[in-house]
């Protein structure tokens, strides 16, 4: 079997009030190369490369398992070459990229045939919220939900040019369960409504490139301020008010923070790391752009190129 080239984005989630429900694809990507094999064989390099495991507890082998189980299949072993540049443990769906991967590598391997959808759903059905894995599939900004019958439901939008967005890095992990463990269980309707309505008009100002809707647009009460104890200096990033400055919102579970602002206004991106500086941490801007598309799969492109890639 020929190597195949597979290429997942990284992705943010929530957007402040979307909690669950929106998310949006970037320009940093997980990288595989794969191909039928007489035994597992799994290499890495990249960023936190330390963090992703070479063994059969990898988290892309693991979820192509799961699908050729959810499908009563047996499922072969490959050669995997993973080239990482997300970074692991910092909000920016690292996991959702390795799930999303996992998926769409059963699906060749398995001649199963799904369409991007069918790689949605079962990405989110194995991640328990869409989210990320809307993003990762799509591309862009989703919308997204799991509808009555179980089913992943996503519709995704374009963010106006005229809008850029970055992430700012610290240089410390917030595990997600441990982010999720400080959310209450039950909330009450004053919070349910004040998100609820944040959310409509965030979609609806990215949706028409509508300015004069941010920061309102941006603010939560579901998820962002039950975690701010877990990273410093958010209370004050939230409050961050400059020219040019749309908003911050704690990218996915945190601790990186997703800046958008106006084209043109690169340099309030430099106020979120200040504060993180001030509350002693040094961290890292990011300059990613909106990833337009989803994953990408299909054949190396050379045969020098699979030859370098087993040199």
């Amino acid at each position: 079997m020929s190597w195949m080239r597979l290429r997942v984005p990284a992705s943010s989630a929530n957007l402040g009030p979307g909690f669950d429900a929106l998310g949006l694809a970037l320009n940093l990507f997980l990288e595989c190369r794969f191909r039928r094999s007489e035994r597992l064989s799994i290499q890495a390099s990249g960023r936190d490369v330390e963090q992703i495991s070479i063994g059969e507890d990898n988290l892309i082998w693991q979820t192509a398992l799961a699908v050729a189980r959810d499908t009563h299949s047996p499922l072969p072993p490959i050669e995997l070459i993973i080239d990482n540049q997300i970074p692991i443990g910092k909000g920016l769906g690292s996991s959702a990229a390795a799930l999303t991967a996992g998926v769409v590598i059963a699906d060749h391997l398995l001649g199963l045939g799904w369409k991007p959808l069918r790689i949605l759903d079962e990405a989110a059905r194995i991640e328990g919220h869409p989210d990320n894995v809307a993003a990762c599939v799509l591309g862009s900004i989703v919308a997204s939900a799991i509808d009555s019958g179980g089913m992943a439901r996503a519709v995704r939008i374009e963010l106006p040019q005229r809008f850029g967005v970055a992430v700012v890095v610290p240089d410390f992990i917030l595990p997600t369960t441990e982010a999720r463990a400080v959310l209450p269980s039950t909330y009450s309707s004053q919070d349910a409504i004040f998100n609820v309505q944040r959310s409509a008009l965030l979609i609806a100002a990215l949706a028409t490139g509508s300015a004069h809707a941010f920061p309102a647009a941006l603010e939560d009460r579901l998820h962002q301020p039950y975690r701010l104890p877990l990273v410093p200096g958010l209370a004050e990033v939230l409050k961050l008010r400059a020219p040019g400055l749309l908003g911050c919102a704690l990218s996915g579970a945190g601790p990186s923070v997703l800046v958008f602002y106006e084209r043109g206004f690169e340099e309030v991106c430099e106020l979120v790391r200040q504060i993180f500086r001030l509350r002693g941490h040094d961290s890292e801007i990011l300059w990613t752009e909106i990833c337009r598309h989803g994953y990408e799969c299909g054949p190396c492109e050379s045969s020098a190129e699979e030859s370098s890639t087993t040199a």
